[in-house]
C-alpha cells in the first residue's frame, strides 16, 4: 500500500489525533497481522524493521479488503443475474406455451380441412414447408390462403424468432451466472488464504512479539476510546447532520459499535466496511451500492473540510475502505478482521473522497 499525505484533522480534537498518529504504524502493523499473512514476522530469529513491517503488512492488509470487496460487488451482482435470469426463463416458457397453442389450434384446422377435401391442403403444404415466408407470399398471390390464416402464420413465425433470441439470451445470462460464481470463488480464496497466513502467523509468535501486539492493540484501544469521546460529545452549531436521513443512518452505524468484522457480511450480527455503511442507510430507507467503490459515486462530493455526521468517507486510492463521518473529526466504520465496529479519527487513514448521500 503506498504512502499517503494524511488529511488535515477535523475539529477541535488535537489530542486524539496526536495519538494516533503516534500509534499508527504499531495500528497498521496489527491490522495486517490479523488480516492476512506474510514474511514480516515469520522469522523471529532476524525481524524486519518497523518500517518493513508496516510496509509489507498495509500491502498485505489492502489486498485482502481489495478481495473482499471484489466477492462483495460480485456477490450483488450474482443476485440480480439470477432475478433476471429467472424472470427471463419465465418469458421463455410462457412464450413456449404460447406458440404451442396456437401450433395445436392450426394443427386441428388443418387436419380437419384435410378429412373434408381430401389431398394436401395447402394450409398443411404451409405448415410443413421449410420457407414458410415464401409459400405465405405464393399462396397469397393464388388466393390458397385466408388472410387469417396468412396472419397466424407469420405471428407465430415471429414469436418462434423472439424464442429464439430469449433462449439465447438465457443460456449467456446462465453463462455469465456461473463465470461470476467462478469469481465469487477465487475473491473467498483468496481472503481465506490470507486468513489462513494470519493464524498460522500469529500461532508462531514468540513471547515478545506476542507483547507487541497486546501492546499494539491497547494503543488502539486507548485511541478508540478517545475518539468516541470526541464523536459522541456535543457537535458544534451548524455541524450536524446534512439530512434527517443522515441522522438516521449515522443512529444506525452507533448502534453497530463493538460487533465484529467478517467479510462479506452487511449486518446485523457482524460487517465489513462497506456493508456497515449498506445496513446504516438502509435504516434511513436509501439502498446504498453494496461495495466502497462504488459508494464513491452514490452521491455528492464535498471536500473533507466540509464533512457532516453520516457521510460517506472513502479511504485509499482505489477506495478499497469507507468508513461514516460522526462529527468532530471522527468516523466509525469496520476495520479488518478480528477488530469489531469503532470509532477512529477521520484522518487515520489517507481520504480518498467524502461523499454526502
Amino acid at each position: 500500500m503506498a504512502s499517503h499525505r494524511r488529511a488535515r484533522p477535523l475539529g477541535r480534537h488535537s489530542a486524539v489525533t496526536t495519538l494516533s498518529r503516534s500509534a499508527a504504524t504499531v495500528l497498521a502493523a496489527t491490522a495486517a497481522v490479523l488480516a492476512g499473512g506474510g514474511s514480516a514476522l515469520a522469522d523471529p530469529a532476524a525481524p524486519a524493521t518497523a518500517d518493513q513491517v508496516r510496509q509489507q503488512v498495509q500491502s498485505l492488509y489492502a489486498r485482502a479488503e481489495v478481495a473482499g470487496q471484489q466477492y462483495d460487488g460480485a456477490k450483488e451482482q450474482e443476485q440480480a443475474l439470477l432475478r433476471s435470469s429467472g424472470l427471463l426463463q419465465q418469458r421463455v416458457a410462457v412464450e413456449q406455451q404460447h406458440i404451442n397453442t396456437m401450433e395445436a389450434g392450426m394443427g386441428e384446422l388443418a387436419s380437419a380441412q384435410y378429412r373434408q377435401g381430401g389431398g394436401m391442403d395447402p394450409l398443411v403444404r404451409l405448415l410443413f414447408s421449410a420457407h414458410p415466408d415464401q409459400y405465405l407470399a405464393q399462396a397469397s398471390s393464388a388466393d390458397q390462403v385466408d388472410a387469417s390464416t396468412a396472419q397466424t402464420l407469420h405471428q407465430v413465425e415471429a414469436e418462434q424468432r423472439q424464442l429464439a433470441q430469449d433462449r439465447t439470451e438465457a443460456v449467456g445470462e446462465l453463462a455469465r451466472l456461473e463465470s461470476l460464481r467462478r469469481s465469487i470463488a477465487g475473491s473467498k480464496a483468496q481472503v481465506q488464504q490470507q486468513l489462513g497466513h494470519a493464524r498460522a502467523l500469529l500461532a508462531g509468535l514468540d513471547g515478545a512479539q506476542r507483547s507487541a501486539l497486546a501492546q499494539a492493540e491497547q494503543q488502539v484501544e486507548d485511541v478508540s476510546a478517545q475518539a468516541a469521546a470526541a464523536a459522541e460529545s456535543v457537535l458544534p452549531v451548524g455541524e450536524g447532520p446534512a439530512s434527517a436521513s443522515a441522522a438516521v443512518a449515522l443512529a444506525a452505524a452507533r448502534s453497530a459499535l463493538g460487533r465484529p468484522y467478517v467479510y462479506g457480511a452487511t449486518g446485523p450480527g457482524s460487517f465489513d466496511c462497506s456493508g456497515l455503511m449498506y445496513w446504516s442507510w438502509q435504516h434511513a430507507g436509501v439502498r446504498l451500492p453494496r461495495t466502497s467503490q462504488e459508494q464513491m459515486y452514490a452521491g455528492r462530493l464535498v471536500p473533507l473540510s466540509q464533512a457532516r455526521p453520516g457521510d460517506l468517507v472513502i479511504y485509499y486510492s482505489d477506495h478499497h475502505h469507507v468508513g461514516m463521518y460522526a462529527g468532530n473529526g471522527m468516523v466509525i466504520h469496520a476495520p479488518y478482521p478480528g477488530a469489531r465496529v469503532r470509532y477512529e479519527p477521520v484522518d487515520s487513514m489517507p481520504v480518498a473522497g467524502v461523499v454526502r448521500v
